[in-house]
């Protein structure tokens, strides 16, 4: 007998947006939540703009010990689990730990302690020789990201498999995917699914700086990510979290749980081509679309919305644009497509997690978040973007990409319940 992961409770921490709820009505409004930089110094850097959290680790119910321990990014992995499970209404002491699993996605871990405590070893960089002396007994836990997927084992008291999953900017979506697959395959009941990035620090932004990927509109950062807008001149550097309990659809359905979404069909594929190019015909997003749709069992003109990578560079908005057409044909013209990026900023491994929510969160409410900040489509992207203003629009079933550095390319499919 076939098992299917369904979504059953969401949690988020987002820019602008601290919840689930705060988190969709952000994005339906068409808010932005990207400002200059305030959690460091930014003044030397090309781009001083970013998608920040207002993020108070004691108000959302963390301890001190578990402050002082965790790294910013553990911490919102945290809340996200904590609230994932409130809006599930799973009672944990029910059921066999054994049997639930955790899957956590990250692009580059517990970055700001690092830095941190790189910078107090180092003597502020003045030592060559760092001084082990000065180190946090807590260090070893930020040198290994696997403690970002530890943490949330702990508050959820999960005995079964827990992985880390790193693949750069696709990271979100490949962790729910692991987590949907160990529903299917029988490993897991229950999966505390999703992923989390706090990559604000100056030594991510002075390598996206260096690659000149991030935008330099300093002096208007809240219209700063636009993807698929002619005028757009980079991606908006963002950090957050979300995170997902999935469970049997069947045993999901018998407890009377709410079910937002069924996880039909996942995919991911690499272009085995450039560390952060893309081909221009999206091949390999295709083709990562292709599977997940035959996963799913649907066609092309089933999708009723795509929640599109949309990083507002331009070699990224022009290959998905292409791959959407490539995949679905014609009825890549008449889907809605919306970049969330355009109001959260771009998180890195946290994204597909966050987009997979807010798919999610379409599918059952029946909106179409809108790209924010599209006022001058790029003529190669010819697709149907949402400029601006969400959509009423029913749909059964959607889509979400990621793309990410290293070529990686993923897909997966969304169903309402029963549909």
């Amino acid at each position: 007998m076939s098992r299917t992961a369904a979504i059953t409770g969401i949690g988020v921490v987002s820019p602008g947006a601290v919840g689930r709820e705060p988190f969709w009505d952000l994005l339906t409004a068409g808010r932005t939540a990207t400002r200059t930089i305030t959690l460091f110094d930014a003044g030397g850097f090309r781009s001083r703009i970013a998608a920040e959290v207002d993020f108070d680790p004691r108000a959302a119910g963390l301890s001190a010990q578990q402050v002082r321990r965790m790294d910013r990014a553990a911490q919102f992995a945290v809340v996200c689990a904590r609230e994932a499970l409130a809006d599930s209404g799973v009672e944990l002491d029910r059921l066999d730990p054994g049997r639930i699993a955790v899957s956590v996605g990250s692009a580059v871990g517990c970055t700001m302690s690092l830095e941190e405590e790189y910078a107090v070893l180092a003597d502020e960089g003045r030592r060559w020789l760092v001084d082990h002396t000065y180190g946090t007994p807590h260090l070893y836990g930020y040198m290994v990201p696997s403690t970002l997927a530890v943490e949330v084992a702990w508050a959820a008291s999960a005995e079964g498999p827990t992985a880390l999953v790193s693949t750069g900017c696709t990271s979100g979506l490949d962790a729910v995917g692991h987590g949907a697959a160990l529903i299917e395959e029988g490993s897991a009941d229950v999966v505390l699914a999703g992923a989390t990035d706090a990559p604000l620090s100056p030594i991510t932004s002075a390598c996206f700086d260096a690659i000149k990927a991030t935008s330099p509109n300093n002096g208007d950062p809240e219209h700063a990510s636009r993807p698929f807008d002619a005028e757009r001149d980079g991606f908006v550097l963002g950090e957050g979290a979300a995170v997902m309990v999935l469970e049997e659809a069947g045993a999901a359905r018998r407890r009377g749980a709410r079910i937002y979404a069924e996880l039909r069909g996942f995919a991911s594929r690499s272009n085995a081509f450039h560390m952060t190019g893309l081909k221009p015909d999206g091949r390999e997003m295709a083709e990562a679309i292709r599977v997940a749709m035959a996963q799913a069992r649907v066609d092309a003109k089933d999708i009723g919305y795509i929640n599109a990578h949309g990083s507002a560079t331009k070699q990224n908005d022009r290959h998905e644009t292409a791959a959407f057409k490539r995949s679905l044909g014609h009825h890549a013209y008449e889907v809605p497509v919306s970049s969330i990026k355009s109001m959260i900023g771009h998180s890195l491994g946290a994204i597909g997690s966050l987009e997979v929510a807010a798919c999610a969160l379409a599918l059952e409410r029946g909106v179409v978040p809108p790209t924010a900040n599209l006022y001058h489509p790029d003529p190669e992207c010819d697709l149907d973007y949402v400029p601006r203003e969400a959509r009423s629009h029913r749909m059964n079933v959607v889509l979400s990409v990621g793309s990410g550095f290293g070529g990686f390319q993923s897909a997966t499919v969304l169903a309402r319940p029963g549909a």
